[in-house]
C-alpha cells in the first residue's frame, strides 16, 4: 500500500501535459495563459482612469466563465546589466571614463544590495472544461464488462477532439484579450515553451532569476 511519503512531487502536480500552448490537466480540463502588461494607473488623468475602470468592468460583466489573475513577484536580477557595464568598462579608452564607469558599477551594486527591487509579471489564466459525453451503449458495455470495439476506441478521435476543445478555449481567450486591450493592457498568449518555463519556476522558486522570454 502506497503511503503519502512514497509519493513523488509529480503526483501533486495537476498538470498532465502542455500541448500547442494549452495546459491539459489530469482531470481533462484545459487552460490557456495570457501574459499582460502593467499600467501606471496613478499617472493617468481622471478621465483616463474612469475609462480604464469602465472597460475592465465591461470585460468582467461580459464573461460567462471564471478567470484567474496571477501576479508573480520576484527580485530583480541585476547581473546581466552589471555584466554589460563591465564590458563597457573594458572598452573605455580614457581614464576618466573608466573611473566614472567603475564608480557607476559600484553604485548600482551597492544600491541593489541594500534595496529590495522587485519586478512583477501579470498572467491571466482562462479555463475550459470539455463536456464529458458518454453514449448509452458505451455505458452499458462497460457495465456488462464488454470490451469496446475498434470504432469505440477512445483514442480514435483524440486529435479531432483536442482541436475542437482548443478552438473553444481560444474563443474564450480572444474575448479576454480584446477586453484587456480595450482597457489599455497589452496582451501576449504564452506558447508551450513559455508555459513550461512559467510552471517550472512556480514549482521551483529557487530558479526564478531570468524573465520569461517570449518567442
Amino acid at each position: 500500500m502506497a503511503t503519502a511519503s512514497s509519493k513523488t512531487t509529480q503526483d501533486f502536480v495537476p498538470i498532465k501535459e502542455v500541448k500547442n500552448g494549452v495546459v491539459i490537466l489530469k482531470d481533462g480540463g484545459m487552460r490557456g495563459i495570457l501574459m499582460a502588461s502593467s499600467l501606471n494607473f496613478a499617472l493617468k488623468s481622471t478621465d483616463e482612469q474612469n475609462s480604464i475602470i469602465y472597460q475592465f468592468q465591461n470585460l468582467l460583466n461580459s464573461l460567462d466563465f471564471s478567470i484567474q489573475i496571477f501576479v508573480q513577484s520576484k527580485r530583480l536580477d541585476i547581473r546581466p546589466y552589471i555584466a554589460l557595464l563591465e564590458n563597457r568598462y573594458k572598452e573605455q579608452m580614457g581614464d576618466l571614463m573608466k573611473i566614472q564607469t567603475r564608480e557607476y558599477i559600484e553604485f548600482i551594486k551597492n544600491f541593489t544590495d541594500n534595496s529590495s527591487i522587485m519586478t512583477k509579471s501579470f498572467f491571466v489564466v482562462i479555463p475550459y472544461s470539455p463536456p464529458l459525453l458518454q453514449t448509452k451503449d458505451n455505458f452499458m458495455g462497460k457495465l456488462l464488462g464488454k470490451k469496446p470495439s475498434v470504432s469505440e476506441d477512445a483514442g480514435k478521435q483524440k486529435i479531432e477532439d483536442f482541436e475542437e476543445h482548443r478552438s473553444q478555449l481560444e474563443q474564450r481567450m480572444s474575448v479576454v484579450e480584446q477586453g484587456l486591450v480595450r482597457s489599455g493592457v497589452r496582451v501576449v498568449q504564452l506558447g508551450t515553451e513559455e508555459i513550461i518555463e512559467l510552471y517550472y519556476r512556480i514549482f521551483n522558486p529557487g530558479d526564478m532569476e531570468k524573465p520569461i522570454q517570449l518567442t
